[in-house]
């Protein structure tokens, strides 16, 4: 069995800052990160990979910096889910993937939560009115600020990978790049997770990420039981 050695650097915590956001996707950053106390409840959506996880953790964070309790529950999060007076921020991620356990838990939180003043951030792949959820969910999830999150262009998928390498020490060539784009889907949440793998094996064998270690990657990956 190989053993893969820890990475130098852990890749940095999502952030607003390390957000490229271009076009409709700069009005979401200034919302959230103008985002207080009892503000509306704020969902977002978009296509896997458009950062919308990315976001609520950034505004999580955010918030817990500033000395706030925030609560966070998604897809994977078991149920019964309590809620707590105390908490600023309750955040609920992956809507479209709750189960009817989840979508009653999720519902009455969100009566708690505005009862008690708890500002609420949200998000699925689809727009509050097209989510397989209950009714009384679906409505309260598109109750307040709505935004769609926009894909980015090539240029700017291009420029996060390149920064996301950077901030791993990694030098990723055209070529690599290319190979990425061309090969494997193009949201940035598989890409991501293409870096990473890359930055793991390019790591284990002490070489610089290029395509034929790529294809290396690929065939081991393949072959493994």
């Amino acid at each position: 069995m190989r053993q893969l050695p820890l990475a130098i650097a852990a890749p940095p915590a999502p952030s607003f800052d390390s957000f490229l956001a271009v076009g409709a996707n700069m009005a979401v950053v200034a919302h959230l990160r103008a985002l207080g106390r009892g503000a509306t409840p704020i969902y977002l959506w978009g296509p896997s990979g458009s950062g919308k996880t990315h976001l609520l953790r950034a505004l999580a964070a955010q918030w817990q910096h500033g000395g706030e309790r925030v609560s966070w529950f998604d897809a994977a999060s078991a149920t019964p889910w309590h809620h707590d007076a105390a908490w600023a921020l309750a955040v609920l991620d992956e809507c479209d993937r709750y189960d009817a356990a989840q979508q009653q838990a999720a519902f009455s939180l969100f009566v708690a939560a505005t009862a008690d003043g708890v500002a609420l951030a949200a998000a699925g792949r689809l727009p509050p009115v097209d989510l397989p959820l209950r009714d009384d969910l679906r409505t309260r999830l598109g109750w307040g600020h709505v935004f769609a999150l926009e894909p980015l262009p090539e240029p700017q998928v291009r420029a996060v990978l390149r920064r996301a390498a950077e901030g791993r020490g990694l030098f990723l060539s055209d070529d690599v790049i290319d190979y990425l784009l061309t090969r494997f889907a193009r949201d940035l949440k598989h890409l991501m997770a293409m870096l990473e793998r890359l930055d793991a094996f390019a790591l284990l064998h002490k070489r610089a990420p290029t395509v034929p270690l790529l294809k290396q990657m690929l065939i081991e990956e393949d072959a493994a039981p």
